[in-house]
């Protein structure tokens, strides 16, 4: 059987240009949700139960993300990335091998979510000139989301 071809209104170039700049935001969120599972599980201090319940519900927020950016990329009839090497190959986002402070915490994910806002552009700005409105949608969505969590994570250190 072969394989049916995508009509969808956007070219396969399009679609493919799409995709891989979808790849980064996946990648991008990916890490930041490791991130932040992994400060979730490590954090202490004055501030613990605050910031566990916080990055717990971030991290859950990201893991619906993930999918979402997924199978985005998916129904634009390209392969999502899904291992550990191939998103350190593609993300912006900075791993930690220390276990921080709850206030650098706090700031290595704020960072970490401004990262995701300025990846957000790069492919809003493709999906947009695609008249990819479904990728332009979901990435603005994100975006709007990243933007505010980095303002309430920024809010915590002042």
């Amino acid at each position: 059987m072969s394989k049916q071809k995508i009509d969808i209104g956007i070219s396969e170039q399009q679609r493919q240009e799409v995709a891989e700049k979808l790849k980064v935001l996946l990648a991008d969120s990916y890490t930041l949700y490791l991130q932040t599972h992994n400060f979730h599980w490590n954090v202490t201090g004055p501030q613990f139960r605050e910031l566990h319940l916080m990055f717990e519900e971030h991290y859950t927020e990201l893991a619906t993300a993930v999918d979402e950016i997924a199978e985005r990329i998916r129904t634009l009839g390209v392969f999502a990335p899904g291992t550990y090497k191939q998103f350190a190959n593609l993300s912006h986002i900075k791993e930690t091998d220390e276990i921080p402070s709850g206030p650098e915490m706090v700031a290595i994910l704020t960072e970490g979510h401004e990262q995701i806002v300025r990846t957000c552009r790069d492919v809003l700005a493709v999906a947009q000139e695609a008249d990819d409105e479904s990728s332009a949608s979901l990435v603005s969505d994100r975006m709007v989301l990243h933007e505010k969590t980095a303002w309430m994570l920024r809010s915590l250190l002042q």
